[in-house]
Order: structure tokens, then sequence, then C-alpha cells
């Protein structure tokens, strides 16, 4: 269960005010402008279009390599990109990667990982991709954006399902559904309303479209979307504060037409010697997490 951030200072405050105002303002405008710019490119349905996925990762060579990426690998949609980000890793990572000998991934190290954010487990979880992620954006070469986190996996039919349920409904953004595992349960985790009561504390009427949004391993769109970024002063909002979560409800609201297949095609399982997942996984080894994560020069 989800808590309000009761903890915010004066200057948490204002920066999300600003950031609020910022971001309703602009993107609107950005989104608007890029449809006159490329949308009629989709508008041909092209069977192969080259697909960006995006990792972003941090000192888990092991379950990237055996994990994640054989998932990208295993795809039967040939035409992607594989952007594997690191986030200043200081293991195997470079390593195991360039082993894997397949011309379509690409890996690139961010030079340094200094301070972003008061440096507590809580923060960690809320916004720790979201440098890495948007270095990503600024790589990809492709007319479709796919992201995968370092411990996750599709089906192997993952993008090629989402590319045809996204041209068919003409969508800009599409997410599906994804099996959890926790303490050695599963369950199928559906999405939930943008304007819902889970994304939505306000209670204000819910007025337009509501459609269903789910997390970052099922998202699929259109890359002139790529303008959106990830905003790493998340973990100050009272509520909504995941970068995901924020990132996903900000293109929402700007306009962006989201589209949900009541389908599972993505995986999301503890980690080795972990039974659980997310933010609870992070608090039951919090000790090891914050030496994990601790910023560095």
């Amino acid at each position: 269960m989800r808590e309000i951030n009761k903890n915010r200072t004066l200057s948490d405050k204002l920066i999300c005010s600003f950031n609020e105002f910022y971001f309703g303002l602009t993107e609107p405008i950005l989104l608007k402008l890029a449809r006159l710019r490329y949308e009629k490119k989709y508008e041909k349905k092209n069977t192969e279009p080259l697909i960006s996925v995006y990792i972003p990762t941090y000192n888990r060579a092991e379950i990237l390599t055996q994990r994640s990426v054989p998932s990208v690998l295993a795809q039967t949609y040939k035409n992607f990109e594989l952007i594997i980000l690191g986030d200043h890793c200081t293991d195997k990572t470079e390593e195991l990667v360039s082993k894997i000998k397949d011309p379509r991934i690409k890996f690139y190290n961010l030079p340094t990982r200094g301070y972003r954010y008061p440096p507590t487990i809580e923060n960690h979880w809320l916004a720790g991709p979201v440098v890495a992620a948007n270095q990503a954006l600024k790589m990809i070469r492709g007319e479709w954006i796919a992201r995968l986190d370092d411990d996750d996996r599709w089906t192997p039919d993952h993008l090629e399902v989402l590319l045809r349920f996204a041209q068919e409904g003409n969508y800009e953004f599409v997410s599906t559904q994804y099996i959890e595992e926790s303490f050695g349960k599963r369950r199928i985790v559906d999405g939930e309303r943008a304007q819902g009561p889970y994304f939505n504390i306000t209670g204000k009427p819910v007025k337009g479209d509501n459609p269903k949004i789910n997390g970052p391993l099922t998202w699929f769109y259109r890359s002139y979307l790529k303008f959106f970024k990830y905003n790493i002063n998340c973990w100050r909002k009272i509520w909504n504060r995941n970068n995901d979560i924020d990132f996903s409800l900000r293109m929402f609201f700007a306009g962006v037409r989201m589209g949900f297949l009541e389908k599972p095609l993505s995986f999301y399982e503890p980690r080795p010697g972990e039974e659980t997942i997310g933010l609870a996984a992070y608090k039951l080894s919090e000790n090891d997490k914050l030496k994990h994560f601790e910023f560095k020069k």
C-alpha cells in the first residue's frame, strides 16, 4: 500500500509546484509539435520498423545478462536495437555484455554517479534509474521505444504483439498486464486507471479518457515521445512519487493516446536470494541496498 509523503519540506513543495507548472505548460505543446512533424510516417504501418529497447542498470551484471538481455534476444520480432545504459557500473557488466556477440546490442556506461537526492532506501527505489534512463532516451534511433529493467523479462512475442496492437489501434503509447511473483506466489497484475483511485487521491470527478496504465516493463510507445524525460525530483512529490508513475501520468495528461492490452507479456520476479519484489525487497535488505546504491564521484 502506498503512503502519502508527509515529510515534505518547503523546497520540496516549491520544486514540485514549479515542475507541475512547467510540465503542464510545455509537454502538451511539444506533443502537438511532435505529431505535426512525425505522425504521418506512422500512418503507413511499417511492418518491420526499428524498435529501440533500453535497459538502465547498475552493478547487476549477472541478472542482466542471464535474465533480461536473453529475453530481449529471444524475441520473435528481430528488428530492434538494445541499448544497455550503465549508471557508472563498476562490476563486470561491461565485460559480460561484451561477451554477448550480437550487433544489435549497444552498451554505454555513465562516467560518474554523483549525489542526486537524499540517499534513503525509498528514494533509491523511487528515483534510482532516472539518470541512466534519460541518457538512454537520448541514444535511441528506432520508430518505437520499449523499456525493460535489468531484473525483469519478457515473453518471446512481447515486441511483436505490442507493435501490432499499437498499430491497429493507432495508439501512441500502450501497456499490458504482467505476471508478478512474490513469496512463491504468482498473480496477473492488471493496469490502473489513469484517473482512478490508485493514482488520483484528490477525489475529483473523472473527465474524458481513463485508460489503464501499467509498469514500465510493459510499455511500448512511439519514439517522437522521447521528449518526455524522467523526473529526478519525483521523490519530492506528495503522491505518485515513483519515477515511472510520474512519467506515464505526465504523458496521459499531456494528451498522449493510450491503449491497454489485457494480456500478460512480462514477468516481474524476485532477484536471486530474495523472496519478494519492489520496495518491499529493498526494505528487507536495506543495509545491503544502501551500500549497493551508494553515490560515488
